[in-house]
């Protein structure tokens, strides 16, 4: 078996508190059916790092706590971080920046690559707000994948005015959608996910409030999850997890 190249990845678990104490909600997208990874999936914003991600403003040193927390390097902490803000720009045109800013008219230029997004938040005097993003977690896709990820998963607030839409070329469909109410809609089969973005889903349904959700970042243990793929009889396909339990697997995943 070939080895497949493992990318690092950034995804952006963006929340907002529901409307009269209704539990907190997430953005979430649902892939083209034509996406070469996940197609017809809901997800989180989120993507591959691309080489200039480690290179945007940056204000002050919290992408060191991200280091630390994720056990990397600076310049990769610095990757993850700006991609994570790029890729919630071009997805949702909500710009993770400080001070805040509402550059959405612009969002589909930096999303064809008309505009670099480091110059974009150069030339308005932004950068990225590294404090507004908590580690949440890690997993890295399992041997045998014909595209493989380390992705970090990190949390974020909605910023205050800020207003996320449904504009990115890469889904079919996008909105808040309550936490537990995605997790419903998935048991039942009305909505398909991945293994990272239902135990995501699942570790924050517990939380009140996107406040509550936040402070728990700094406990969470980021070691890495590495789902181990098993097929049984009939031919359904399981992820198996390292506390023991199991995810199913979409058989439209099944290469």
């Amino acid at each position: 078996m070939t080895d497949v190249p493992v990318h690092d990845a950034a995804t952006v678990v963006l929340l907002r508190d529901g409307v009269d104490g209704a539990g907190v909600e997430a953005w979430l997208l649902t892939r083209v059916t034509q996406m070469a990874f996940a197609a017809g999936m809901t997800v989180f914003p989120g993507g591959r790092v691309d080489a200039a991600d480690a290179d945007l403003p940056f204000l002050g040193t919290a992408f060191t706590a991200v280091a630390a927390r994720f056990g990397c390097d600076e310049p990769l902490a610095r990757a993850l971080l700006g991609a994570a803000v790029r890729e919630t720009f071009e997805e949702t045109g909500v710009l993770l920046s400080t001070p805040g800013a509402d550059l959405s008219a612009l969002r589909g230029d930096v999303e064809d690559g008309r505009i670099g997004f480091g110059g974009l938040l150069r030339e308005h005097g932004l950068a990225v707000d590294a404090d507004g993003l908590q580690p949440w977690a890690r997993w890295v896709t399992p041997a045998g994948e014909t595209r493989r990820y380390d992705t970090r998963f990190f949390v974020g607030a909605l910023p205050p005015g800020a207003e996320a839409q449904d504009v990115t070329s890469e889904s079919s469909s996008a909105s808040w959608v309550g936490v537990g109410a995605a997790l419903e809609q998935a048991q039942r089969g009305e909505r398909v996910m991945l293994p990272p973005t239902l135990a995501t889903l699942a570790s924050i349904v517990a939380h009140p409030t996107v406040a509550s959700v936040l402070a728990a970042a700094g406990v969470r243990s980021l070691e890495p999850v590495r789902p181990r793929i098993r097929t049984t009889d009939d031919g359904s396909v399981f992820a198996d997890l390292p506390d023991g339990s199991s995810v199913s697997i979409p058989r439209t995943m099944i290469r």
